[in-house]
């Protein structure tokens, strides 16, 4: 496993990080994933309070009892299920920061958080009294660093400038690529770690059916699909081609890939051990389909 610094932590992540979200309901298979992925490398688990509405993370501290030293730790707050349980109200409010933190360590059966996240944002938001809650958190011991979870340029933009984030988690894949345009150059310039999510962007670059995404239409998707299987080698299948080049990208220090299955594990460990994309199968994928770019939030 490779592993790279984050941001301007102490925090030395995996290259594959492990995105309990698509976890399922069995705690012990559940246990037998994150043991295997534990075993390949991975030391970067990310979950968030709503995912399964806390399930997630209670089923991921029940999982790393006893190697917590050999995990670092990723959650969120910020989303609050509604009453009916249908949809989310946003609170990025000091007092539900600090009050969901405490849940959270509580599910994961854990006295620190390794790296805390704001789980969205938006720019009417008081983002000052946001950030407040963070460093208290970090001044406490609660937490070691923070970061933001969010696709929009103008947040991540006053984020950057004001607080002392270590990382941005956001949306990128060679369907996605509207972090391109100005995100991914200036967090590195700034020293703030990407951590890239939805890299295989739900299964449409490597197995599943071509359908439209974002603005792509479904043969756009197709073309893309089809680049990717151009460049893949018996050493590089289609998930490592697609995550392959979400991690040949300056900037990005890891990608946090969604695991449900033993096959889905197993595809993104080998992604480490696979040739990297040359220069010009980079250029062949770029190609396949012209780049997006936001449309709002700029």
């Amino acid at each position: 496993m490779n592993y790279h610094i984050l941001g301007k932590s102490t925090l030395e992540v995996s290259a594959i990080a492990f995105g309990a979200m698509s976890l399922g309901t069995d705690d012990d298979v559940n246990a037998s994933l994150i043991h295997r992925a534990i075993e390949a490398g991975i030391n970067y688990f990310d979950t968030a309070d709503v995912y399964q509405n806390g399930y997630n993370e209670s089923t991921l501290g029940k999982a790393i009892a006893g190697k917590r030293k050999d995990v670092l730790i990723a959650t969120k707050a910020g989303n609050v299920v509604r009453p009916d349980g249908k949809g989310f109200d946003w609170n990025p409010t000091k007092e539900h920061i600090l009050a969901a933190c405490e849940a959270s360590l509580q599910r994961l059966g854990t006295d620190f958080i390794d790296l805390y996240q704001l789980h969205g944002g938006t720019i009417e938001d008081n983002i000052d009294e946001t950030i407040e809650a963070f460093e208290l958190l970090q001044q406490q011991g609660k937490i070691r660093y923070y970061g933001i979870s969010s696709i929009r340029p103008n947040v991540i933009r006053e984020y950057v400038e004001r607080s002392n984030i270590a990382s941005v988690m956001m949306q990128y894949s060679l369907l996605d690529r509207r972090p391109e345009e100005d995100s991914l150059t200036m967090l590195k310039n700034n020293e703030v770690s990407v951590l890239a999510r939805g890299s295989v962007a739900k299964g449409l670059l490597i197995d599943k059916p071509a359908s439209a995404y974002l603005n792509y239409s479904a043969a756009e998707v197709a073309r893309a699909a089809q680049a990717v299987q151009s460049v893949t080698t018996p050493l590089r299948g289609a998930t490592q081609v697609a995550l392959r080049f979400v991690l040949q990208q300056p900037g990005v220090t890891a990608a946090v890939v969604g695991i449900r299955t033993q096959e889905q594990l197993e595809e993104a460990i080998k992604t480490i051990e696979s040739p990297i994309l040359s220069v010009e199968e980079l250029e062949v994928l770029r190609a396949a389909i012209p780049a997006n770019t936001y449309d709002q939030h700029r």
